[in-house]
């Protein structure tokens, strides 16, 4: 799926409200929770710091699409083409980052 197709399931859904997009700081913000959430499972997981047994596992694959979600809102929030930034980043790393890690042999 392209990021497009994320950042149209995004402006689908989020049309159909009063508020489409809270303010960039404020998704902003939802976006560092979700980024909490993931690093918390992570952590749970692999980590040293294991769960309650009071607590649920959460699907990582769950808390990774809540990342890529909440990315959508801000970049439609702020008209920006995820399809084509993700282009020059990727230049960048082809580009500039070629010869920074060690290859494998």
């Amino acid at each position: 799926m392209s990021l497009k197709k994320v950042q149209k399931d995004v402006e689908e859904w989020t049309s159909q409200f009063n508020v489409q997009y809270w303010q960039p700081h404020e998704i902003l913000a939802r976006l560092m929770e979700e980024t909490g959430e993931l690093a918390r499972e992570i952590n749970h997981k692999y980590g040293p710091k294991k769960k309650k047994e009071s607590e649920d596992a959460k699907d990582l694959s769950d808390e990774m699409a809540d990342i890529i979600f909440t990315l959508g809102c801000l970049a439609n929030s702020l008209n920006v083409d995820l399809d084509e930034a993700w282009e020059r980043v990727m230049d960048k790393c082809y580009k500039r980052d070629s010869q920074r890690y060690e290859r494998k042999k």
